[in-house]
């Protein structure tokens, strides 16, 4: 049972990086925004998040500023291509690469640094439950934020006006602008709402997933929250499943290297990455059921004056 509990628990914090960048990049590409530079939000988010929590022992302030910078590096982006009218792809591209630059320039000074692994508990219920009971103590509260965050999101998009409007202005930007919405400006903060998401995704990897600051800790992750996005065809339900898929992927390579399977620890590293492109060639077949949910004008640019 408690072998149980470790697998479903470790999995679980494993996908939850992946639920806060996924479903903050949804909701931009929801808007029309394709922004290819999670992976440095992330980076930037991770390393600022552990500044401020070795610096002041705060991990709630740490996850704060981490999504504040998250926000000001997605900043940049929506400037160069709302404003601009730079190319999404190119400057995502480039926000990605920055982000890696710059998180290795601020943390060259905490390279190989630990932080004093908080034991933050989960949820106590009030009458003890096998299995259920000790898994729910035993999840950082990060994996129930990211789970509201699920909820929220899932409300907002298709249960709430301004998702409507959002949706729409996706769709169809022109549409939207020539019936008096502010194309550019929700698309601003969509942006901006997507960036935040990063940056507090990586915040859980410095501080709760494997605290301590390497270069390149989110190795790759943000790549694979954009892979999810087109997973999950567009759906916050799809995007926890499989965030979950991989965090189960890459637990499993975990537990099989400590129960002595006989497998090169370089596959059993690529097994999560492996899954994610079979995944994604999988769905990439059922062309009717992407174009039915990707937001029509994602990566267009729009002007209102044009």
């Amino acid at each position: 049972m408690d072998m149980v509990v470790s697998v479903i628990a470790a999995t679980l914090g494993a996908g939850t990086p992946l639920i806060f960048a996924a479903l903050g990049e949804l909701v931009a590409e929801k808007s029309g925004v394709l922004n290819l530079g999670v992976e440095g939000m992330m980076l930037v988010g991770a390393i600022v998040a552990f500044i401020t929590m070795r610096s002041t022992g705060d991990l709630w302030l740490g996850v704060a500023v981490a999504g504040v910078a998250g926000a000001l590096m997605a900043l940049l982006f929506a400037f160069a291509t709302l404003t601009l009218q730079a190319n999404q792809v190119a400057a995502g591209l480039a926000l990605a690469i920055f982000g890696a630059g710059v998180s290795a320039f601020i943390g060259k000074g905490f390279v190989g640094v630990t932080l004093e692994n908080r034991a933050d508990a989960g949820l106590s219920l009030p009458i003890d439950i096998p299995l259920l009971s000790p898994l729910l103590h035993s999840l950082h509260p990060l994996v129930y934020v990211s789970w509201l965050l699920f909820a929220g999101v899932s409300w907002f998009l298709f249960r709430s006006r301004a998702g409507l409007v959002l949706r729409a202005v996706g769709e169809s930007p022109a549409s939207a602008h020539a019936v008096g919405y502010p194309v550019i400006r929700i698309r601003y903060l969509a942006t901006l709402f997507g960036g935040a998401m990063a940056g507090i995704g990586g915040a859980y990897l410095s501080l709760v997933y494997a605290p301590l600051w390497l270069e390149g800790m989110v190795a790759g992750r943000g790549w694979i929250a954009l892979a999810l996005v087109v997973f999950a065809t567009w759906r916050p339900a799809r995007v926890m499943l499989g965030a979950y898929l991989f965090g189960g992927i890459t637990i499993v390579q975990y537990f099989a290297q400590s129960a002595g399977v006989a497998f090169a620890t370089q596959f059993m590293s690529m097994l999560p990455y492996l899954a994610t492109i079979v995944v994604l060639v999988v769905i990439s077949r059922d062309v009717a059921m992407i174009r039915l949910n990707a937001p029509v004008s994602l990566g267009k640019p729009f002007h209102p004056g044009v």
